[in-house]
């Protein structure tokens, strides 16, 4: 098993779409309610994927797609640029083999020589693995959103980690 981590281009955009929409239905994970379409995905990339602050970067395992991590605007006000919102995700195939641990790194390494004073992940709550890959990283519990989102029927309460860069 070959892995590879790169930068995102237009190509993976479909992959990507394929991997985060897997999430979106039947899942509380995702609090989005309608899978993306592809002219979604290519607006989000234009802003969030190739530049500065915001990247988009992808696990490849023998040469196909099996994840991405992306950061992106932590919030719209101009005071808050320097703090970015993380997101990690991949094909639910390969969930439980630590590539997290791989992919989560990269991600911050990169943003490492982007000027990020401040990166936060907004984990739906329960999901111990994610709370323990993002504490793995240097990220620590800043407080929880207790019953923020309402899907499949029920409120879901949101943990809000932080790392300093």
């Amino acid at each position: 098993m070959e892995s590879r981590i790169r930068a995102a281009t237009d190509n993976d955009l479909p992959r990507i779409n394929t991997i985060y929409n897997a999430y979106i239905v039947g899942r509380y994970t995702s609090f989005d309610l309608e899978p993306w379409t592809i002219a979604d995905r290519t607006s989000w990339f234009e802003k969030y994927g190739t530049q500065g602050r915001y990247r988009v970067l992808v696990m490849e395992i023998d040469g196909a797609v099996v994840g991405f991590a992306s950061s992106s605007p932590f919030r719209a006000k101009k005071a808050y640029d320097t703090s970015v919102e993380t997101t990690i995700v991949f094909d639910e195939q390969v969930l439980g083999r630590g590539l997290g641990k791989i992919l989560l790194p990269a991600l911050i390494d990169v943003l490492a020589d982007c000027n990020v004073h401040r990166a936060y992940a907004l984990i739906a709550l329960p999901n111990e693995p994610s709370v323990l890959l993002h504490a793995a990283n240097g990220y620590h519990q800043v407080g929880v959103l207790e019953d923020v989102g309402y899907k499949l029927g029920a409120y879901h309460s949101v943990l809000i980690m932080e790392r300093r860069f």
